[in-house]
């Protein structure tokens, strides 16, 4: 599996580093400070999660991948908690890889790899803008009415505007910690915003294997 995926990837014009071993991954991810990290969570001498959360309190804020057999509910938060920004389950598709590890590129705030906040101030898209002093979203000057998992869901949407929000990432932040709800529910948010959008010049849109971008009507 790790030597097939190397040369998947690498044929695909990536410069690609495998290693089998948990400790030797994190040496390795401190030395040469990659743009992405595809971590498996079933490792030898540290697994996965144990690799990850160490990285991240060494300040290691590569961007994350999780690759892995288990795709459960319970495991995708598990490892969205230990501080991965994306989780992808075996069985998987090489072109839908490729486009999750460029899409987490391309949202790196900088080339450490640091997280953009969540709420920067004043966030204008269209004719919509969020107060981050308030909270609130304005639509036309007037407040708009969102349950708080809509207006989680727009703030997640609104931290960096015309990039994709995986759908992993919109579940960890607008269900926090709440592992009884099924990992579709985030669906509903979606299709209950889009609603709320229909006639306010944005769109929300979903893009099969990256997740969902809000933009502006042409």
């Amino acid at each position: 599996m790790q030597a097939t995926l190397h040369r998947a990837l690498t044929r695909r014009g990536m410069e690609v580093t495998a290693v089998g071993d948990g400790r030797a991954a994190l040496s390795q991810w401190a030395a040469r400070q990659p743009d992405a990290v595809i971590l498996d969570l079933t490792l030898p001498g540290l697994d996965g999660l144990q690799v990850l959360q160490q990285a991240r309190t060494r300040g290691l804020r590569t961007p994350v991948l999780i690759l892995t057999a288990r795709g459960t509910v319970g495991d995708r938060v598990m490892g969205l908690n230990a501080g991965a920004d994306d989780y992808l389950p075996k069985p998987f598709d090489l072109d839908e890889l490729e486009a999750r590890l460029r899409a987490l590129v391309r949202r790196s705030a900088d080339p450490g790899g640091n997280a953009a906040p969540l709420a920067p101030s004043n966030v204008q898209i269209g004719a919509i803008r969020y107060d981050k002093s308030s909270g609130a979203l304005y639509l036309n000057g007037e407040v708009m009415e969102l349950t708080p998992r809509e207006l989680a869901l727009m703030h997640a949407l609104l931290a960096q505007p015309g990039h994709a929000v995986t759908k992993e990432r919109l579940y960890e932040l607008v269900f926090p910690g709440q592992l009884d709800v099924q990992y579709e529910a985030i669906e509903v948010v979606v299709y209950r915003l889009r609603k709320k959008l229909a006639g306010t010049g944005l769109t929300l849109m979903t893009l099969r294997g990256l997740g969902y971008l809000l933009r502006t009507d042409a």
